[in-house]
């Protein structure tokens, strides 16, 4: 699967940002993250690819119903063993999905659309990328920890930037 190499990669880069936090670090209310923190964040992340884990061998992926496990964004060596858990389980032949979800907070029945899991790899790599760049935010400023320039950076603004260098 070509998304292999680039999860990882985005993998690599989350779980070493985290290892660089200390504990309290980690679970710290970010004013420019509305309060969130960097484990509220990296919760998120995990928590939409364990949905996907889940939905693939049902064939229905609900993203909107995922656990909001606190130890996740409590504990960073168990969110760290989990990035690695769920890049080992995502090497999976591609197959036909649906999507469930209701997009509207006063709608009960969801929306089902067709999908497929290689396509909802792809959104939650991007999904993870987005969070990162939130992350960059906050990890700037509760600690003094320098990210590499492509923290959160989509794969399509670095080659961008790599062209107008030349």
């Amino acid at each position: 699967m070509q998304l292999q190499q680039p999860v990882n990669a985005v993998f690599v880069q989350l779980a070493n940002s985290i290892a660089r936090l200390t504990d309290a670090q980690y679970v710290q209310p970010c004013k420019n993250l509305t309060n969130n923190t960097i484990g509220q964040h990296v919760r998120h992340i995990i928590e939409l690819f364990q949905c996907l884990q889940q939905g693939y061998d049902s064939g229905v992926v609900d993203y909107e119903k995922r656990k909001r496990d606190i130890e996740i964004e409590t504990d960073k060596e168990f969110a760290s063993a989990l990035l690695v858990k769920i890049f080992r389980e995502l090497n999976k032949p591609n197959k036909e999905l649906r999507l469930s979800a209701c997009y509207d907070e006063h709608v009960i029945e969801p929306v089902i659309i067709s999908t497929n899991y290689y396509r909802e790899i792809a959104y939650n790599l991007e999904h993870a990328i987005h969070h990162m760049a939130l992350m960059r935010v906050g990890i700037a400023e509760i600690s003094d920890i320098a990210l590499s320039e492509d923290f959160g950076v989509a794969s399509s603004t670095i080659k961008h930037r790599k062209q107008c260098a030349q």
